[in-house]
């Protein structure tokens, strides 16, 4: 059994403060000496970056949708090993599913899986006594929910405080904590850089998450969250385990994944399994190193890589070459979300690696959502038919849209990706941690290519 203290922090819906939370309350614990791990529930990387910044370890998604629900705990397991408390961020409100499957993909579905404690930040600066109203009905909505407590956040006043752990307390419903409504400062930088603050440890990143850690503690009851976290029953399923399926012990081939010396832009089960399947990991910044790490044999650019450089990514000329130049010998590359733009002719007028004959745009507006796509093209990722579930988010488009070998096909849209060589681009992201052979198909790849007598043409494994 893995015993993980753990709480899930949600709200009644979006924007009642429980993201500036999360990160507060790991950087208050951490501040502590307690070890902590952050998740958050849905594909958002970028908030799992400041929750891994808050922590001192990685942030981790914790997504149905792309992993199933059988492995939510096992990843928990994993993720946290070794830490005094987990702190899992909900995603919107505590029952919403974008995909309209709440049962087993809304933060409520996931708190359940985990046999977890909810607590519920609840944004009251235009409510009274009727916060008991609202808590108690999401309290009893779900019978198998466990809501062990509310954070009540923008207080007006102490006599607010009052009347409303009144309230509260009339139901039975712990009160964890009461902030002002100036306690939670917005401090954080803007969105549009992505995760590159976090994982590049800025100070203006530093400063955010410490100042957010302040104003929890000086205003959350700390060990009285810590105790009902302790009371969660062991997780119901031992941790994962990053097995990519690779036998073979020969040589380890370097793999140069996208990131920053604070984290890659993939997941980070995505560097666990290439390691695990035999490769040496070694992060390549694409904004500031100007050639591939020595010896590279492939590379890995994660789906959070942000469309917002792309002046940065341009201007650096050394390391597009470098990366085309590893495409065109065969060797493997996977670039996902706006990988696929880097790897592309232009974006914007602005010129990029040229490996793919096609030219990107950024257009207003945002392409968001999941998809059930097939394999078109036999290629590093699996055999053709293979199905999988990706997430897309994205408003940089590609013309074409396709390749001469297509990635992927999706009920709705036109074939989409490219397959070349070695190389597999798509703006479709996958959790590599549901499909662990791929980290292995990768690494059997990159060993051929360097082998000539061995090597295919079209870099797809035997």
């Amino acid at each position: 059994m893995t015993v993980v203290p753990r709480l899930v922090l949600s709200a009644p819906s979006s924007g009642h403060g429980k993201s500036a939370l999360a990160i507060g309350l790991l950087a208050a614990f951490a501040d502590r000496g307690v070890d902590v791990a952050g998740f958050k529930v849905g594909p958002d990387r970028v908030d799992a970056a400041y929750l891994g910044l808050a922590a001192g370890r990685p942030g981790r998604t914790l997504d149905p949708r792309l992993v199933g629900a059988d492995r939510i705990a096992p990843l928990v397991g994993h993720g946290a090993a070794g830490a005094g408390l987990a702190v899992v961020q909900g995603s919107m409100g505590l029952y919403d599913s974008l995909t309209g499957r709440p049962e087993s993909e809304s933060t409520a579905a996931v708190s359940t899986a985990l046999r977890s404690p909810v607590v519920l930040v609840v944004d009251v600066a235009a409510t009274g006594q009727s916060v008991a109203a609202l808590v108690h009905g999401f309290r009893s909505y779900d019978e198998q929910l466990w809501l062990g407590g509310v954070i009540l956040n923008r207080v007006a006043s102490a006599r607010h405080e009052e009347l409303l752990r009144a309230a509260l307390d009339d139901i039975g419903v712990p009160v964890y904590g009461a902030l002002r409504r100036q306690d939670l400062p917005s401090v954080l930088p803007a969105r549009r850089y992505g995760a590159v603050p976090a994982l590049a440890r800025t100070d203006e990143a530093t400063r955010a998450v410490r100042r957010l850690g302040e104003a929890v503690a000086a205003t959350v009851e700390l060990d009285r969250l810590l105790a009902l976290a302790r009371s969660a029953p062991p997780l119901p399923a031992p941790p994962w385990t990053p097995q990519a399926g690779r036998e073979d012990s020969g040589p380890r081939p370097v793999v140069a994944v996208a990131g920053t010396p604070g984290g890659s832009y993939s997941h980070p089960e995505t560097v666990e399994l290439l390691r695990a399947a035999g490769a040496e990991v070694v992060t390549v910044d694409p904004l500031h190193d100007e050639a591939l790490p020595a010896g590279t044999g492939a590379l890995v650019v994660g789906g959070g890589l942000p469309e917002s450089y792309a002046e940065q990514l341009s201007a650096n000329r050394r390391l597009c070459i470098a990366v085309a130049e590893l495409a065109r010998t065969g060797r493997p590359v996977v670039a996902e979300g706006a990988g696929l733009l880097w790897l592309a002719r232009e974006l914007d007028g602005l010129p990029m690696c040229g490996v793919l004959d096609a030219v990107g745009t950024r257009r207003d507006g945002l392409v968001v959502g999941y998809r059930q796509a097939t394999a078109l093209t036999d290629s590093l990722v699996g055999p053709a038919g293979t199905v999988v579930a990706g997430h897309k988010e994205h408003c940089g488009v590609l013309t074409p849209r396709a390749g001469a070998r297509p990635a992927w096909s999706w009920e709705g849209g036109a074939p989409e990706g490219f397959v070349w060589r070695g190389v597999h681009a798509s703006q479709l992201t996958l959790h590599w941690a549901a499909y662990p052979r791929l980290a292995a198909r990768l690494v059997d790849a990159a060993v051929a290519a360097a082998d000539p007598a061995t090597a295919r043409p079209d870099g797809v494994p035997a």
